[in-house]
């Protein structure tokens, strides 16, 4: 779809890590460069580099896509929107579809820009009225503002919301999904890898399943593009959508979707009222993309395959620490948790030692149910190094061992009571706004 921006994770587990994408290692001296810049204080290591570990938060943009970008700004500010606009119009109405129709497998006219993937997703929920008895389907592994999508979709059309279940192994049940599917599933939104976990889930064995259906197939595929083989047209999905800033390396505020015919006009109408992706941010992920798709060709996954090992080592390798892995596919995306330390203290400590990780809390997927309620997630990508990995290691055990609780001193003597603790304020508690409550009934 040509829609203008100007107008829208047991031993026989598999380790997928990022796809190879070896582009020009000059980037490395500009990262190195750009952390001297921004880290005055050498916190981030003796050769003042940062160890970036959340590209799943967000991709470091190549030199020269951060340069467009700037160059876009500049001239806007020198000569007007429309300038700009004009000046990119090959961009915007032509190049960045053909780039999005080669990363998503699909023509080029079935592609749409826009500001990230929730957009998208939302677009879609808007213009679809199911009836009381249709049954929407979507994952424990769902991210937080898709259900509330889904949430006012079925308080609106009073649908039932199904949760598909999961196996022990922490993969979706698809014999659960076989047994179940019927023409009254009006819709199946499914992530191909949450935001908060690794595992890689089997969309395209899903789009098999539902195939013979009349339900719509909506993917996520934030935190798959640029990391993963992303086909839509093999998923036999109706919706895929991404953010552009994550894997992929562009700028923020902008993403994509892959849009079915069927669908176009219904989501042209409903994107037409939202605030577009700006031009420079457009022309930004354009040439984010054609960054990678440049980049000379190497062995698939061949960074992630070597190093992945060593990141998952350098965690279990530390005191306290434990995976959290569930599936049997993992991507480059890897989360842990410390059982005595808050992952927000680990996390800020980390950055005081030039290590980036990211802390995740429940809520983000807030119908997956695990004892840790926030955790630790560490992502690679092409530019990661085996030095990276290991300053990750030595920084966390230091983290670790500096932080963690002192083991208890020696008893008092019989008969002389322990003093009790001066009595003090206690600290003030910070709690998590729970944005979507898991319905009664939900999965029944």
């Amino acid at each position: 779809m040509n829609a203008t921006p100007s107008s829208t994770d047991q031993k026989d587990r598999r380790d997928y890590a990022p796809t190879s994408d070896p582009t020009d290692r000059s980037d490395r001296k500009d990262h190195k460069d750009r952390d001297s810049r921004d880290d005055p204080s050498g916190a981030g290591g003796v050769d003042g580099r940062t160890v970036h570990l959340d590209t799943a938060g967000w991709g470091r943009m190549p030199a020269a896509v951060r340069a467009l970008v700037a160059d876009c700004a500049a001239r806007e500010d020198r000569y007007g929107p429309h300038e700009l606009e004009e000046h990119l119009e090959h961009v915007l109405r032509t190049g960045i579809h053909d780039r999005l129709g080669a990363l998503l497998g699909v023509p080029a006219a079935d592609t749409a820009v826009v500001t990230d993937a929730a957009t998208a997703f939302d677009a879609l929920v808007r213009g679809l009225a199911p009836g009381r008895g249709d049954r929407i389907w979507t994952t424990p592994y769902e991210g937080v503002a898709n259900l509330t999508a889904l949430y006012a979709l079925r308080d609106r059309t009073r649908c039932r919301l199904e949760v598909v279940p999961l196996r022990e192994d922490g993969d979706l049940d698809l014999e659960w999904m076989a047994r179940h599917i019927d023409d009254d599933v009006a819709l199946v939104s499914a992530v191909h890898v949450p935001s908060g976990r690794g595992v890689v889930n089997p969309v395209e064995a899903i789009g098999q399943i539902l195939a013979p259906h009349r339900c719509l197939y909506a993917v996520d595929a934030s935190y798959a593009a640029g990391q993963l083989p992303v086909d839509a047209a093999r998923i036999g999905c109706h919706l895929l959508a991404g953010d552009g800033w994550r894997f992929l390396r562009g700028p923020h505020d902008v993403g994509f979707a892959y849009v079915a015919p069927r669908l176009r006009d219904a989501f042209e109408e409903a994107v037409a009222h939202r605030t577009p992706p700006h031009n420079a941010a457009v022309a930004g992920l354009d040439a984010a993309l054609a960054h990678r798709a440049a980049a000379p060709a190497g062995p698939a996954g061949h960074d992630g395959l070597r190093l992945l090992p060593a990141l998952r080592a350098a965690v279990e390798e530390t005191p306290g620490t434990e995976l959290i892995t569930p599936g049997l596919v993992q991507s480059g995306i890897l989360a842990f948790r410390h059982r005595e330390l808050p992952a927000a203290l680990v996390r800020r400590q980390l950055a005081a030692r030039g290590v980036v990780v990211w802390k995740t809390v429940a809520q983000e997927l807030p119908l997956l149910d695990h004892p840790a309620n926030t955790a630790l997630r560490a992502s690679l990508h092409h530019d990661t190094t085996p030095d990276d990995i290991t300053r990750f290691g030595h920084a966390l055990r230091a983290v670790v061992r500096e932080e963690r609780p002192h083991a208890p001193g020696p008893r008092p003597a019989a008969g002389r009571p322990a003093r009790a603790p001066a009595a003090g304020p206690r600290p003030p508690t910070r709690r998590h706004l729970t944005l979507c409550p898991t319905p009664a009934g939900a999965g029944r």
